[in-house]
Protein backbone atom coordinates (compact mmCIF):
# COMPACT_ATOMS: atom_id res chain seq x y z
CA UNK A 1 0.00 0.00 0.00
CA UNK A 2 1.17 3.52 -0.11
CA UNK A 3 2.97 5.50 2.50
CA UNK A 4 0.05 7.66 4.39
CA UNK A 5 1.28 11.18 4.16
CA UNK A 6 -1.32 12.73 7.06
CA UNK A 7 -0.62 13.07 10.44
CA UNK A 8 -3.45 11.69 11.81
CA UNK A 9 -5.77 9.36 9.96
CA UNK A 10 -9.34 7.66 10.62
CA UNK A 11 -9.07 3.82 10.57
CA UNK A 12 -12.74 2.55 10.47
CA UNK A 13 -13.43 -1.01 11.61
CA UNK A 14 -15.80 -2.82 9.71
CA UNK A 15 -17.20 -6.03 9.99
CA UNK A 16 -16.63 -7.32 6.51
CA UNK A 17 -18.11 -4.27 4.29
CA UNK A 18 -14.35 -2.54 3.92
CA UNK A 19 -13.61 -2.28 0.00
CA UNK A 20 -17.66 -2.07 -0.32
CA UNK A 21 -17.91 1.14 2.21
CA UNK A 22 -14.50 2.31 0.63
CA UNK A 23 -16.03 1.97 -3.11
CA UNK A 24 -19.28 4.12 -1.90
CA UNK A 25 -17.83 6.72 -0.25
CA UNK A 26 -15.21 7.32 -3.10
CA UNK A 27 -18.15 7.33 -5.70
CA UNK A 28 -19.52 10.41 -2.83
CA UNK A 29 -17.00 12.50 -3.05
CA UNK A 30 -15.44 14.21 -5.79
CA UNK A 31 -11.37 14.16 -5.40
CA UNK A 32 -11.25 10.56 -4.11
CA UNK A 33 -10.05 7.23 -4.55
CA UNK A 34 -9.11 4.17 -3.62
CA UNK A 35 -5.28 4.45 -2.86
CA UNK A 36 -4.24 0.46 -1.96
CA UNK A 37 -5.58 -3.03 -0.67
CA UNK A 38 -4.10 -5.52 1.53
CA UNK A 39 -5.38 -8.59 2.01
CA UNK A 40 -4.89 -11.96 4.99
CA UNK A 41 -2.53 -13.68 4.37
CA UNK A 42 -2.52 -17.38 6.00
CA UNK A 43 -1.24 -16.55 9.05
CA UNK A 44 -2.68 -12.88 9.93
CA UNK A 45 -6.25 -14.67 8.37
CA UNK A 46 -5.73 -17.51 10.74
CA UNK A 47 -5.50 -14.97 13.80
CA UNK A 48 -8.47 -13.05 12.68
CA UNK A 49 -10.49 -15.85 11.39
CA UNK A 50 -10.66 -14.42 8.16
CA UNK A 51 -10.28 -15.71 4.76
CA UNK A 52 -6.88 -16.32 3.59
CA UNK A 53 -6.58 -13.90 0.66
CA UNK A 54 -10.00 -11.81 1.77
CA UNK A 55 -9.22 -7.94 2.02
CA UNK A 56 -8.03 -6.65 5.61
CA UNK A 57 -7.58 -3.06 4.86
CA UNK A 58 -8.50 -0.58 2.19
CA UNK A 59 -6.48 3.15 1.77
CA UNK A 60 -8.33 5.73 0.36
CA UNK A 61 -8.70 9.38 0.33
CA UNK A 62 -12.12 11.60 0.30
CA UNK A 63 -11.95 14.87 -1.16
CA UNK A 64 -7.78 15.16 0.17
CA UNK A 65 -8.62 13.37 3.70
CA UNK A 66 -7.15 10.39 4.33
CA UNK A 67 -8.68 6.98 5.94
CA UNK A 68 -8.16 3.05 6.28
CA UNK A 69 -11.11 0.57 6.31
CA UNK A 70 -10.29 -2.35 8.14
CA UNK A 71 -12.43 -5.55 7.42
CA UNK A 72 -11.72 -6.84 11.73
CA UNK A 73 -15.06 -8.68 12.33
CA UNK A 74 -18.09 -8.29 14.19
CA UNK A 75 -17.10 -7.27 17.82
CA UNK A 76 -16.84 -3.52 17.14
CA UNK A 77 -19.43 -1.09 16.17
CA UNK A 78 -19.78 2.28 14.93
CA UNK A 79 -21.26 5.05 17.49
CA UNK A 80 -22.83 8.64 17.37
CA UNK A 81 -19.49 8.86 19.70
CA UNK A 82 -17.59 9.88 16.54
CA UNK A 83 -18.72 11.37 13.85
CA UNK A 84 -17.48 13.13 10.40
CA UNK A 85 -18.62 16.36 9.29
CA UNK A 86 -18.93 17.61 5.84
CA UNK A 87 -18.77 21.11 5.52
CA UNK A 88 -20.81 22.40 2.32
CA UNK A 89 -20.20 25.90 0.96
CA UNK A 90 -24.31 25.76 -0.97
CA UNK A 91 -27.38 23.83 -0.65
CA UNK A 92 -27.01 21.99 -3.67
CA UNK A 93 -23.84 20.56 -1.80
CA UNK A 94 -25.99 19.54 1.56
CA UNK A 95 -29.01 17.88 -0.52
CA UNK A 96 -26.09 15.84 -2.52
CA UNK A 97 -23.94 14.39 0.71
CA UNK A 98 -27.76 14.14 2.33
CA UNK A 99 -29.32 12.17 -0.38
CA UNK A 100 -26.14 9.95 -1.08
CA UNK A 101 -24.75 9.65 2.54
CA UNK A 102 -28.43 8.52 4.14
CA UNK A 103 -29.26 5.80 1.39
CA UNK A 104 -29.69 2.76 3.12
CA UNK A 105 -29.36 4.50 6.76
CA UNK A 106 -30.90 6.38 9.07
CA UNK A 107 -31.65 10.91 8.90
CA UNK A 108 -31.27 11.73 12.47
CA UNK A 109 -31.82 15.08 13.47
CA UNK A 110 -29.86 18.54 13.34
CA UNK A 111 -27.87 17.30 10.14
CA UNK A 112 -26.85 13.86 11.56
CA UNK A 113 -27.27 10.90 9.75
CA UNK A 114 -26.19 7.49 10.23
CA UNK A 115 -25.22 6.01 6.71
CA UNK A 116 -25.71 2.21 5.44
CA UNK A 117 -22.65 1.01 7.39
CA UNK A 118 -23.22 2.50 10.73
CA UNK A 119 -20.84 5.24 10.04
CA UNK A 120 -22.44 8.97 11.75
CA UNK A 121 -21.77 11.88 8.94
CA UNK A 122 -22.82 15.68 9.92
CA UNK A 123 -23.35 17.44 7.02
CA UNK A 124 -23.33 21.36 7.46
CA UNK A 125 -22.92 24.71 6.27
CA UNK A 126 -19.91 25.87 6.20
CA UNK A 127 -21.53 29.35 7.45
CA UNK A 128 -22.96 28.01 10.60
CA UNK A 129 -19.75 28.37 12.85
CA UNK A 130 -20.09 31.82 11.84
CA UNK A 131 -23.80 31.98 12.95
CA UNK A 132 -23.14 30.42 16.10
CA UNK A 133 -20.25 32.20 17.25
CA UNK A 134 -21.70 35.83 16.86
CA UNK A 135 -21.13 37.92 19.78
CA UNK A 136 -25.14 38.89 19.71
CA UNK A 137 -26.16 36.12 22.12
CA UNK A 138 -29.82 36.02 20.54
CA UNK A 139 -28.18 35.22 16.75
CA UNK A 140 -26.77 31.71 17.69
CA UNK A 141 -29.81 31.54 20.27
CA UNK A 142 -32.05 31.63 17.39
CA UNK A 143 -29.79 29.62 14.91
CA UNK A 144 -29.39 26.92 17.68
CA UNK A 145 -33.89 26.89 17.73
CA UNK A 146 -34.12 26.12 14.09
CA UNK A 147 -31.48 23.74 13.93
CA UNK A 148 -33.32 21.62 16.47
CA UNK A 149 -36.58 21.57 14.55
CA UNK A 150 -34.57 20.62 11.51
CA UNK A 151 -33.26 16.93 10.11
CA UNK A 152 -31.38 17.81 6.79
CA UNK A 153 -29.89 21.61 7.50
CA UNK A 154 -31.18 24.22 5.54
CA UNK A 155 -29.16 26.87 4.80
CA UNK A 156 -31.80 29.48 3.71
CA UNK A 157 -33.69 29.13 7.37
CA UNK A 158 -30.72 28.97 9.39
CA UNK A 159 -29.67 32.13 7.65
CA UNK A 160 -33.83 33.85 8.19
CA UNK A 161 -32.97 32.69 11.79
CA UNK A 162 -29.82 34.24 12.42
CA UNK A 163 -31.13 37.62 11.06
CA UNK A 164 -34.23 37.32 12.92
CA UNK A 165 -36.95 36.86 9.87
CA UNK A 166 -39.52 34.50 9.55
CA UNK A 167 -39.07 31.22 8.10
CA UNK A 168 -40.90 29.88 5.93
CA UNK A 169 -43.04 27.90 8.08
CA UNK A 170 -43.38 30.01 11.28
Amino acid sequence: MPKLTQRITPFLWFDTQAEEAASFYVSIFKNSRIKGMARYDGEAAQAAGRPPGSVMTVQLELDGQEFVALNGGPMFKFTEAISFVVNCETQDEIDHFWKELSAGGQEVQCGWLKDRFGVTWQVVPTALAEMLQDRDPERPKRVMAAIMKMTKLDIGELRRAYEGKPGRNP
